[in-house]
């Protein structure tokens, strides 16, 4: 959906607010996945998101007026996009979480940005700046923080951590893949079918793997977080993130990764009661001031 320049000049109060409800959902997102995911299996939950995130979105870009087509030259990169960023992300992160406390699950995600540095100079021969060395630093030390010293008590689940990383490996992956194609559509057009195109192995190994009644003894709890994790982090926070892109700068964009990590890891110790130690608070600071450095670059991350 494009807006007009009127639209972007009259509207930064409402990037601002579109900014601050970014943050807030997608940090609740991770103990209400946590929730589902104490029910529902990854490969089930990831389907019915990605099902109804990716045909909502595509109805919004309809609304507003653009074609569904997708153009022969954008078929390729999207299916080679989807596979990594949706497909890889969405079933590594949750098996991951679900092996995870939330709060060490969102920071380890979070490193995103930091693969996004280093294969977008592989691919796109993107210039390595200092505040992105910097960010690379600090971004490594705060990893190191969680997956180093704490091993034994983080131990119970060496492959959870491991999955969230390949995760957050996927995810910059996708992030420079989808910069380094050209494309003919907009970028809601994109995501949507992304979501859409993702989903497919992942709905097709939700019905080779999981059992059919799998949603048979669903608590109400699982079901309320799962509607909310559809229709606010997935639906409206996706949605949300092109406004915001059309009404401000990419970097300023950027800023709402600032606040995940930290309602991630704090409404995660509120609502499941998990321990918000001072290790992963020492890591949590270091991955939210690489992920502010990474902005001043200008690079999108969400």
């Amino acid at each position: 959906m494009q807006l007009s320049p009127h639209h972007k000049k009259a509207s930064p109060l409402r990037g601002i607010v579109l900014l601050a409800l970014l943050s807030l959902f997608w940090g609740l997102a991770w103990p209400a996945m946590k929730i589902v995911l104490g029910e529902i299996r990854p490969w089930t939950f990831r389907a019915i998101c990605l099902a109804a995130g990716g045909a909502a979105l595509l109805a919004l870009a309809r609304a507003g007026g653009a074609t569904l087509r997708v153009p022969a030259g954008d078929l390729k990169p999207l299916i080679i996009t989807s596979l990594i960023n949706i497909t890889g992300w969405h079933i590594l992160s949750a098996y991951g979480l679900a092996m995870l406390q939330a709060g060490r699950a969102v920071i380890i995600a979070y490193t995103m940005p930091l693969w996004a540095i280093l294969l977008g100079r592989l691919l796109l021969k993107e210039h390595i700046t200092s505040a992105r060395l910097w960010a690379l630093g600090f971004g490594w030390t705060g990893l190191a923080l969680l997956l180093v010293p704490d091993m034994r008590a983080f131990g119970a689940a060496p492959l959870g951590a491991l999955m969230v990383l390949g995760a957050a490996v996927c995810w910059g992956a996708g992030t420079v893949l989808v910069k380094f194609f050209k494309w003919h559509m907009p970028a809601t057009l994109v995501m949507g079918w992304q979501l859409l195109i993702g989903g497919i192995p992942i709905v097709v190994g939700a019905i080779l793997i999981d059992p059919v009644t799998a949603l048979a003894a669903v608590s109400w709890k699982a079901i309320a977080a799962l509607i909310f994790v559809v229709a606010l982090p997935t639906i409206f926070c996706h949605w949300a993130f092109f406004m915001v892109v059309q009404i401000f700068p990419a970097n300023v964009a950027a800023l709402s990764t600032l606040g995940i990590p930290v309602i991630g890891v704090f409404s995660s110790a509120l609502i499941l009661g998990e321990p918000a130690t001072a290790t992963e608070v020492a890591a949590l600071f270091l991955v939210v001031l690489s992920l502010a450095l990474t902005s001043r670059g200008g690079r999108r991350t969400d």
